[in-house]
């Protein structure tokens, strides 16, 4: 027995059932299925039709189905990536509030419980005080949560690939926390049977446009995994800051394309050596990751 299965909040759920009762299905991508949505008529019968015809021609967008057993530990890392930018919002905040007001730059950094201490005082208005201090509030909790939630991670969670945890984090810069979270949002390695189906999925590269030859831009930004191009994003910074070669790497290309591309670049890059490092189980080389400059 055949069962599809569109990728909604309920399906995870359907594809874990179909697993323990042992019926064949296939769990269909919700955002690529857009045959089902071109038609006048749009009914449950009209697009059963079409998704049958998609599956039968091979042209049926399959999303991966997700283990169920390590699905909770995936979770909770997007929900500590969900509380960092939460956090990072609410510091901006505050830095947003001092422009608005024209004050003086802060002495100390935000990012630090020390540097947040009395900067209530540093605004006179009563009310833009209070204002920053329920972002202060804000910040000291969320901080608060997410120690209690990494720690809890790397003490209670059992990494379910150890050797690959380990091989992750010997990059320069990323530790258990952002190891577990690119590992947990992989998952497998060899659904990816090509480097350009992982960086793509992983939103390091964009779609080309073209049309008679002739490129017309870019698309498809946005598709893919958006916790890995955050995860990537994160360890490029990271890197940045342990490696020399990687500043000079970096200052060539920001003179070139500038710095947000320059970044974006390095990032690809990163994506590039870890697919590579999880397919043949060797550990991170930077001679190579420069290679080919």
């Amino acid at each position: 027995m055949r069962i599809l299965l569109n990728r909604t909040g309920i399906g995870p759920g359907l594809a874990d059932l179909c697993r323990a009762e042992e019926i064949e299905f296939v769990l269909g991508h919700a955002l690529y299925m857009k045959a089902i949505h071109g038609g006048k008529t749009k009914n449950d019968r009209v697009d059963a039709e079409k998704i049958a015809m998609l599956l039968r021609g091979g042209m049926l967008p399959e999303a991966y189905a997700y283990p169920s057993e390590l699905r909770a530990t995936r979770d909770l890392l997007r929900r500590r990536s969900r509380l960092v930018r939460m956090r990072a919002e609410l510091l901006g905040h505050v830095q947003l509030t001092r422009y608005q007001y024209n004050l003086p730059a802060f002495r100390k950094k935000l990012a630090y419980r020390a540097g947040r201490h009395d900067i209530d005082g540093h605004f006179e208005d009563a009310v833009v005080r209070r204002n920053v201090e329920v972002d202060i509030d804000a910040i000291d909790y969320l901080e608060r949560s997410i120690k209690a939630l990494e720690a809890y991670l790397v003490q209670q969670t059992t990494v379910h690939d150890v050797q690959t945890f380990h091989r992750l984090r010997t990059v320069p810069g990323i530790g258990q926390v952002l190891a577990m979270t690119l590992l947990y949002e992989i998952e497998d390695i060899s659904r990816f049977p090509r480097v350009q189906e992982f960086v793509s999925y992983a939103r390091l590269v964009k779609g080309q446009k073209s049309s008679a030859g002739k490129k017309l831009g870019t698309q498809g930004g946005r598709m893919g995994n958006r916790h890995l191009k955050w995860a990537f994003s994160e360890a490029a910074i990271l890197f940045l800051r342990e490696s020399d070669r990687a500043k000079r790497c970096v200052a060539r290309l920001e003179a070139k394309h500038g710095k947000g591309k320059a970044l974006s670049i390095l990032s690809a890059k990163l994506g590039r050596a870890v697919y590579f490092m999880m397919r043949r189980q060797e550990a991170f080389d930077e001679d190579r990751l420069f290679a080919t400059g």
